[in-house]
């Protein structure tokens, strides 16, 4: 984890274009937040549940400028709408 990308969705328009920091996955929460299913944070983890998919969730804290850090605050948006996950859609 710690992988830092960009937004390219348009789900949470408050991160749009924005840098951000993946510090989470959501399995299979992609289209059903309320669904049960694995956080995982450890890169050999996500690796053993089948890697990142399009059906995952990731959360991820944006990049705040002004402040130069990353924000406490965090958001979930799909996998896919990370430039970094692109290639799953």
């Amino acid at each position: 984890m710690g992988i830092t990308t960009t937004y390219l969705g348009t789900e949470h328009s408050y991160l749009k274009s924005h840098e951000v920091r993946v510090i989470g996955v959501l399995k299979g929460a992609a289209y059903d937040l309320d669904a049960d299913g694995d956080y995982l944070t450890d890169d050999r983890d996500i690796a053993r549940a089948g890697g990142v998919t399009a059906n995952d969730r990731v959360e991820v804290q944006p990049w705040i400028e002004q402040e130069g850090r990353f924000s406490f605050a965090s958001s979930d948006p799909r996998a896919v709408d990370l430039a970094c996950f692109a290639h799953l859609r």
